[in-house]
């Protein structure tokens, strides 16, 4: 029994990686991406390509804003969400249609702020960017923070080898099904 809901929890994580909800969503009211490691307020590659897939829905008028969440570690000098923003602008994306939240250290916590940030404004749906594998764990977790989440992940960040992404689902199992035992 407990093999067939791994199985089942793995072949879940591996559709919704293969589900852009952008391809069935004409619009959300604002982007959220989530963060990934930043070195000095540069982006990594992972984020890089994050920031890049966000920069593409907002061109395509897909939302009007993007959040860009992710706190920061001991000793850093800026956070994800701020080195994400600096990205953003410097790729000409408008000063006022780009948002940082610096807040937490998990994906939750990044979530869980950004539902209050949505919430003060009055706003519902997001297109969540991250990479495929975290699409139907984020999905549940802004749902469980009555945010209205489309799932569009970027193919062009660590997702570039068959083992990456091997490992990617495995991990992702694991963490789906450990925050729909523990929570957050």
């Amino acid at each position: 029994m407990l093999l067939l809901g791994l199985v089942a929890t793995g072949v879940a994580v591996w559709r919704a990686a293969h589900t852009d909800d952008a391809s069935r969503v004409d619009h959300a009211d604002v982007i959220l991406v989530l963060g990934a490691a930043q070195y000095d307020g540069r982006p990594s590659p992972v984020f890089e390509g994050r920031l890049r897939h966000a920069s593409l829905l907002y061109e395509a008028g897909r939302a009007n804003m993007i959040v860009v969440l992710g706190g920061s570690a001991p000793g850093d000098r800026t956070s994800e969400a701020e080195a994400g923003r600096v990205w953003l602008l410097a790729e000409g994306i408008p000063s006022d249609a780009v948002v940082a939240s610096p807040v937490g250290s998990t994906t939750y916590e990044s979530l869980e702020a950004a539902a209050g940030w949505m919430q003060a404004h009055d706003l519902s749906s997001a297109f969540l960017v991250s990479d495929p594998w975290h699409n139907l764990r984020v999905k549940r977790m802004a749902a469980d923070l009555g945010i209205q989440g489309y799932a569009s992940a970027t193919w062009q960040s660590a997702a570039r080898t068959e083992g990456t992404r091997f490992g990617g689902y495995a991990r992702e199992t694991f963490a789906y099904l450990y925050y729909r035992l523990f929570g957050g």
